[in-house]
């Protein structure tokens, strides 16, 4: 039942992706800085009063709701899945995002190229070269990939009915909004109330995180070149424990720099004029537009190997059941 509901999810979404699935987001952003806004008095403690009533009714009504579907007709319950799924997972995100880049550098428009992904990331990119932009989009598609898809599907079989996809996506959304101040700049006392205020939910993402990102990295490695998925995994992931997304999203770029044989990380240009400068991750060459295609393959070639070991697993239970 759960890869018949991944596989629907999945189909819909590429077929098509409405409006009101953002809107559902948006409405729990709003209510994520309104619990700020009541709860940040500068304390851990607050953050996780404030993170367990954003997180536990939404997981428990997503619970419930499936229980009372499934004890009705199990093929109810297998409906709702796939709508919870549907509306979590964004692989066409991610999948279209990229295109709409690949696009602009077929016809050779930089400018249009630069647009998409600065749509995408929510950022002005008019600064970026052509490498950099495919390079930004490429690290920002196998971490929208990871959290999106991959974290959500682990979580969802894992944990019984839809309750194990919301609470993740529930969790990343939140340790997003209420995330540290950036490295290497004074700290304001609201920025210290906010790291405070932050960290349990950062904590239980990165415990959620623990497991779905190495298997992510395991398959990119799988699906790529293995030697140096491993090697870059095991030796540079650790560099990016300061940058965004920590050490877990580290995991992820690494092997996937290293499966694609191509070097992510490094200097990013900035408006101010001086260079972001970056650990480098992967090996290889550096990042040209023409890879860009490779780095969905990569993705689409692990999410087809996620399902098969899903299947196995699931088959295996079923005659385990049966001999029991």
């Amino acid at each position: 039942m759960n890869l018949l509901a991944i596989l629907a999810a999945l189909g819909l979404e590429q077929w098509h992706s409405p409006g009101w699935r953002v809107s559902i987001e948006r409405a729990f952003v709003r209510q994520a800085r309104a619990l700020e806004r009541k709860f940040n008095g500068g304390t851990a403690g607050q953050g996780a009063i404030a993170a367990g009533i954003a997180v536990v009714p939404a997981a428990a009504a997503a619970m419930a709701i499936w229980w009372a579907l499934d004890a009705v007709n199990p093929f109810a319950g297998l409906a709702f899945n796939v709508l919870v799924l549907y509306v979590l997972m964004g692989f066409r995100r991610f999948s279209h995002a990229v295109s709409a880049i690949v696009a602009a550098f077929k016809e050779g428009d930089l400018v249009a190229a630069r647009r998409a992904l600065g749509s995408w990331r929510g950022r002005v990119s008019s600064e970026f070269a052509s490498g950099d932009v495919a390079r930004i989009a490429i690290e920002r598609g196998l971490v929208e990939a990871y959290r999106q898809v991959f974290a959500v599907l682990f979580w969802f079989v894992v944990l019984p009915g839809p309750v194990g996809a919301v609470l993740y996506r529930a969790v990343a959304r939140l340790a997003q909004e209420w995330s540290e101040a950036p490295r290497g700049e004074d700290l304001t006392p609201l920025d210290r109330e906010r790291e405070a205020f932050g960290m349990p939910v950062r904590r239980l993402l990165a415990l959620l995180d623990w497991i779905p990102v190495r298997l992510t990295a395991i398959a990119f490695a799988a699906v790529g070149d293995f030697e140096d998925a491993v090697a870059s995994w095991r030796t540079q992931a650790a560099g990016w424990a300061r940058e965004e997304g920590g050490r877990a999203m580290g995991i992820v770029l690494a092997s996937g720099a290293g499966a694609l044989g191509v070097v992510l990380g490094g200097p990013l240009p900035s408006p101010a004029g001086a260079p972001d400068w970056r650990p480098e991750l992967g090996t290889g060459d550096p990042v040209e537009p023409e890879v860009l295609p490779s780095a969905v393959g990569l993705v689409w070639r692990a999410l087809v190997l996620w399902l098969v070991v899903i299947l196995l697993v699931g088959v295996a239970g079923a005659l385990s059941d049966r001999v029991g």
